[in-house]
């Protein structure tokens, strides 16, 4: 398995941008073009994974001081169930090894129509390691549930305030009508 660094340029893979506007629901998704905006704002590491020439997922990391915020992780559909997304997390657990790792998820006890989906997705981080944090939220009706992996705690505050970092960040970037003016 291979490792590229996506770029903003890079990121105009149609794998990698169809990837990632299919495995995740449309209300947990930034739009992709500003999301490529964003990459340029924030310390984000964009990594896609390849066995030879044959995209297999990426990753998308926020890493800051206490915690790494493991904000997407996608594996082609497919691939599921084959090993490929285990292979990822534990190079990603590597590269991330010297401090706790966070990660959000829609809640597995959630009544909804793809429950087994996010029961499967759940077992499968405890399974790596991860730990329930007992903090949630709520976001347009869908509860999200914090997992953890590695020593420390993570609070509501934590929670709180990673969002609000990355609000600012993107109240930072350029929006595209000041792109156009150019």
């Amino acid at each position: 398995m291979t490792e590229k660094q996506i770029t903003p340029a890079l990121a105009d893979d149609v794998r990698i941008r169809g990837l990632y506007e299919t495995a995740f629901p449309v209300e947990e998704q930034i739009p992709y073009e500003e999301l490529k905006r964003l990459m340029v704002e924030m310390p984000l590491d964009f990594t896609a994974y390849y066995e030879e020439d044959e995209f297999l997922g990426f990753t998308i990391v926020y890493p800051r001081k206490g915690f790494n915020w493991f904000w997407y992780f996608a594996v082609r559909e497919e691939l599921r169930g084959q090993g490929v997304g285990q292979q990822i997390l534990t190079r990603l657990l590597r590269r991330y090894s010297t401090s706790m790792n966070i990660l959000d998820m829609e809640s597995p006890t959630q009544v909804c129509d793809n429950q087994e989906v996010r029961r499967r997705r759940h077992a499968f981080y405890l399974r790596n390691g991860f730990s329930d944090t007992g903090v949630g939220k709520s976001f347009d009706e869908v509860d999200m549930v914090i997992l953890k992996h590695g020593e420390g705690s993570f609070t509501m505050q934590d929670y709180e305030e990673v969002l609000g970092e990355l609000r600012s960040f993107w109240s930072a970037m350029p929006k595209d009508e000041e792109i156009k003016k150019g």
